[in-house]
């Protein structure tokens, strides 16, 4: 599956302040009966979006018109728990291209850059200027630059860089998963094959 290539995003923040948020609270195991990555977006938080009568929460984040945009900024150790890539397709497919976060379970980290999503680990100092600026002006601008590896508050115009395996960077940009990236090598795999 090719991805959506990504090279620089201009957005405003969603905010999560919540730390410790687990893939089951990403998207509840009730949901993943599906295995196409069509739909999950719906189900994304369910349990704190809507409540138990299906209604919305109007004290969740996402059902708060006041926020909007394709980052999501979240707490301290976001992704934790199972290794389901369903979590990376909820976020994918409720419209985030970015999750800020001062760190992200590993596997998560991995799910996310495996499905078009970009991880940026921030400082736990930065991430909180995050939140306030977002919380002081809900329509404040970050820019996200994946060649320079740097995010921007465009309101406060501080930088910080972020850090992000070379060949995920290099995937991203183009618009490769993995299996395009292999056979975008096709030639040179044949030729170093019939070397020997």
């Amino acid at each position: 599956m090719s991805i959506e290539k990504f090279q620089k995003l201009i957005s405003t923040v969603v905010p999560l302040p919540i730390e410790n948020v687990d893939t089951d609270q990403i998207i509840p195991a009730r949901f993943l009966k599906a295995v196409e990555r069509k739909g999950f977006g719906d189900n994304l938080f369910r349990d704190w979006r809507y409540r138990k009568d299906g209604t919305p929460n109007p004290d969740f984040v996402l059902n708060d018109k006041r926020y909007s945009g394709r980052i999501l900024a979240a707490g301290k150790n976001f992704g934790s728990g199972s290794s389901r890539e369903h979590a990376a397709w909820a976020v994918y497919d409720a419209g985030f291209r970015v999750v800020i976060s001062s760190f992200f379970a590993d596997i998560f980290k991995s799910n996310v850059l495996n499905n078009g999503l970009l991880p940026v680990q921030v400082s736990e100092e930065f991430l909180a200027d995050i939140f306030r600026t977002v919380e002081a002006d809900p329509s404040a601008g970050f820019e996200v630059d994946l060649q320079n590896q740097i995010i921007r508050n465009l309101n406060k115009g501080i930088d910080v860089k972020f850090d992000i395996n070379p060949y995920k960077k290099e995937c991203l940009l183009i618009g490769y998963d993995d299996i395009d990236f292999l056979l975008s090598l096709k030639k040179e795999i044949i030729a170093f094959e019939q070397a020997f």
